[in-house]
């Protein structure tokens, strides 16, 4: 059922066997999982249905360096459905190697394999409604060509895709299935506001929940979960410090570091030889209807000898910036960035100064390529605006085979890249978040000695010729800064308590029915987007609680509690 937490008595008590608390993608694919196994499941969502001002504004915080970082009420949704309700739809598994412990990278290495998390994966696809777990263009696009005719090479892949959800929002796209299952009672507007632990510290009592309204109530779990996203888990654990000092989890100042996101821009510029007919760079459509793309990426084996953190590279088209690429659809776009949400209008300041005389130019662009954007507008209101499952970026017509590469990188664990709490507080009277994202001078190395790689193996081919401007590159990886909204590694899994804040169930090492569900959790942030692999983990979790937890249901009761 789904109601609203006002309507809870103040003071009561509600014991149950599991609460999740975040109804974003992790936490409703965790209750969904937990659903019908015999166990009484409360979600607590701070938000409501709708996007609610007051509430969104309890994300705001502060942020070391907003170029770096955006302000950390933006590009997230405190609202039913979590930042599904603004996602891409991306999706994309990790890979073996990401899991591994890799010499060249520190503080790398799970406690559990890719074997492990496979089983999950197909699920995790279908409730993002990316159609089949088949990530290998052979599998997944039968008879299709490849992306460059005549492209071979033993060091680097071109056959790996990524699908695309329409995308879901998990809130309104599972509201009903939530609000009919009996064993599920979906809590609206209840913001989770404290964990109290028992005496000794090794288990949570009680969770507080309060709401904008003035209703202040406890859920008593057998045992919690938090699915609240990288940073909002983060803050929860470190301002309920009534026992523990420093935060729940906390005994070795592991919780808000090794904060993660991906290094990413577009950089360089490919020229491939022959027709424009000889490379595939838009997005196919898998028998199942669902958009897939290519990537470009290098072998496991080329990552292991010449100790490169995991990347993918995108066909992508010239700096919008620049009105010399005559195009009518990009100058369009260039021009109604500031009409955009804020992460992607972002991205379209793409380095150089919009001066009057630029933004006559790309006026003149649109101007002088009429047929063009007009085909481009009736494609995007026909398949995007229209559409229920979205055509899923822009995709430009080839007319030059050249291109930039849009890249995205593994970001290396860095313990100083960290969450913390700020002094001010929010309406609640939580501490708000303080963010201090970073990179380091490995990250960009990396993705430097990848691009030099690639630009090596298609000169080898005969296939085209990637140049690179090394002088910029960094300034063109960093442009955006913490790139996509991937919020990843803040309360990491691992089997030491020294370095790590979860074991390899997600069970909070100093609390024995504590979890964390989602990017939190991740050592390592992949080459991948983490929505996928959320679901899977979030789906494992599911598996585990409901082995460890008595399936005998307890019956939920509201019981006033003496004033």
């Amino acid at each position: 059922m789904i109601r609203d937490a006002a309507s809870i008595p103040l003071g009561a008590r509600l014991p149950v066997d599991v609460c999740i608390v975040g109804a974003g993608a992790a936490g409703i694919s965790l209750a969904l999982s937990l659903s019908g196994r015999g166990l009484r499941v409360m979600l607590l969502e701070a938000g409501r249905e709708a996007e609610h001002a007051p509430t969104q504004a309890l994300y705001a915080g502060e942020v070391a360096d907003e170029r770096l970082h955006s302000p950390p009420d933006k590009y997230r949704q405190r609202r039913f459905g979590g930042s599904t309700t603004l996602w891409g739809g991306r999706c994309m598994p990790f890979d073996a190697i990401d899991f591994e412990r890799r010499a060249w990278i520190e503080h790398s290495g799970w406690p559990i394999s890719l074997a492990e998390l496979l089983p999950f994966y197909p699920e995790a696809n279908r409730l993002a409604e990316a159609g089949e777990f088949a990530y290998d263009a052979a599998q997944a696009l039968p008879g299709v060509g490849p992306l460059f005719a005549g492209f071979h090479s033993e060091r680097v892949r071109t056959d790996g895709l990524e699908r695309f959800s329409c995308p879901t929002d998990f809130g309104r796209r599972y509201a009903r299935r939530l609000r009919v299952a009996a064993d599920v009672d979906l809590l609206l507007g209840a913001n989770c506001t404290g964990i109290r632990l028992a005496a000794d510290g090794r288990s949570v009592r009680t969770l507080e929940v309060s709401t904008l309204e003035g209703t202040r109530f406890a859920v008593v779990p057998r045992v919690a979960v938090l699915a609240l996203g990288g940073l909002e888990t983060a803050r929860l654990l470190l301002a309920s410090d009534d026992v523990a000092p420093g935060g729940v989890g906390n005994r070795h100042d592991v919780v808000g570091r090794y904060y993660m996101c991906h290094i990413a821009g577009n950089v360089g510029t490919l020229e491939v030889n022959g027709p424009t007919q000889a490379v595939r760079h838009g997005y196919e459509v898998s028998p199942e209807g669902i958009y897939c793309r290519r990537r470009i990426a290098l072998t496991e084996a080329v990552q292991r000898s010449e100790g490169l953190a995991n990347a993918v590279a995108r066909l992508h088209f010239p700096r919008i910036t620049d009105p010399r690429h005559r195009n009518g659809v990009l100058s369009g776009l260039f021009l109604s960035r500031r009409f955009i949400s804020y992460e992607y209008g972002k991205r379209l300041n793409d380095g150089g100064a919009a001066t009057p005389g630029v933004l006559a130019r790309h006026l003149l662009n649109v101007v002088s390529d009429p047929l063009d954007t007009t085909r481009f507008l009736a494609h995007w209101l026909r398949h995007r605006t229209l559409a229920e499952r979205k055509f899923p970026s822009v995709i430009l017509r080839n007319r030059s085979n050249r291109f930039s590469m849009e890249m995205h990188g593994e970001q290396v664990p860095n313990a100083d890249s960290r969450v913390t709490l700020a002094d001010a507080r929010d309406a609640l009277g939580m501490r708000r978040l303080r963010v201090d994202w970073r990179y380091s001078p490995q990250d960009i190395d990396s993705l430097r000695r990848t691009l030099r790689i690639l630009a090596q193996e298609f000169e080898a081919s005969g296939t085209g010729r990637l140049t690179l401007d090394e002088d910029r590159l960094e300034e063109d990886l960093t442009r955006f800064g913490a790139y996509g909204g991937h919020h990843i590694g803040t309360a990491r899994m691992g089997s030491d308590p020294r370095s790590s804040v979860v074991d390899a169930n997600a069970r909070v090492h100093s609390v024995d029915n504590l979890y964390v569900a989602g990017s939190a959790i991740f050592p390592t942030s992949s080459q991948a987007n983490p929505t996928l692999t959320l679901i899977a983990t979030s789906l494992r979790l599911g598996r585990h609680l409901a082995q460890r937890l008595d399936p005998h249901a307890l019956t939920l009761i509201e019981e006033e509690v003496p004033a």
